[in-house]
């Protein structure tokens, strides 16, 4: 009898051995999901598409969010707004202002001189040329950014299509940011330019510089162009600034 009972009490451990290996894995902890925080929000604008389809092969390759500003109405317009669009970026237009400095400007850029009309119809001819524009920057134009006249005028004509003003900062004494605000415009501003200089170390400079200041304001905007080392330098550094937390967007996701 005493046997028995032995016997019954190996084989009830036996059994509770057994299915505790069995369920030990449904039992496993699970890790959990480390989710980085965010340490702000970067756009990046990618300025002056249109000239030729150079470097659409580069930008395909980068996955985060990017605003590209086209200038109108040249040979590779219409083809580039196309692939952009395909490709999921944001699009605006480069609007063509007039500068302080001499230098050679683009066909119907848009000076202190013209009235309202002949800018409504630069920019309503521009837009038609880019039919995904979702807001509108300045190509140059330091004569007209610090120019209240002819800014206003701008401004009220990008309001007019409910798209956002997105200030390239070519002058501190650009009078955009005031103006939006009395206008009620949608708007946003550069805090650095990427590639001043079309070296690839100092493109990595100042993107690590756009990071600190998304880092301490929560959002930075940064504009560089199409040129190969610039996006070549994005392509490389924007996963892992995305995997150390910096969220990408849209400047429409930023403009106020």
């Amino acid at each position: 009898m005493k046997n028995k009972f032995i016997v019954s009490i190996a084989i009830i451990l036996c059994l509770i051995i057994f299915i505790a290996i069995i369920l030990a894995p449904l039992y496993k902890k699970v890790p959990p999901k480390i989710i980085p925080i965010s340490k702000g929000k970067i756009a990046i604008v990618i300025d002056d598409w249109g000239y030729n389809q150079n470097n659409l092969g580069i930008l395909c390759q980068i996955k985060q969010p990017l605003t590209c500003a086209v200038l109108p109405n040249l040979r590779n317009t219409t083809s580039v707004v196309q692939k952009l669009h395909k490709f999921g970026k944001e699009i605006i237009l480069h609007l063509p202002m007039e500068p302080k400095e001499s230098r050679k400007v683009e066909k119907n850029t848009i000076s202190v001189n013209m009235n309202k009309e002949e800018i409504r119809k630069i920019i309503n001819k521009d837009l038609a040329n880019l039919v995904f524009a979702k807001g509108v920057s300045n190509h140059m134009g330091s004569r007209v950014t610090q120019d209240i006249k002819s800014s206003t005028m701008v401004m009220q004509e990008v309001k007019k299509h409910n798209l956002y003003f997105l200030d390239s900062f070519v002058t501190s004494a650009s009078v955009c940011a005031s103006l939006a605000k009395k206008i009620g415009l949608r708007f946003a501003k550069r805090d650095v330019f990427l590639d001043n200089q079309n070296n690839p170390e100092y493109i990595k400079n100042q993107v690590n510089e756009l990071k600190k200041i998304a880092y301490h304001q929560g959002i930075a905007i940064g504009i560089g162009h199409d040129r190969k080392n610039t996006l070549l330098v994005l392509k490389e550094m924007l996963p892992e600034l995305a995997r150390e937390g910096y969220k990408f967007v849209f400047v429409s996701e930023v403009a106020k």
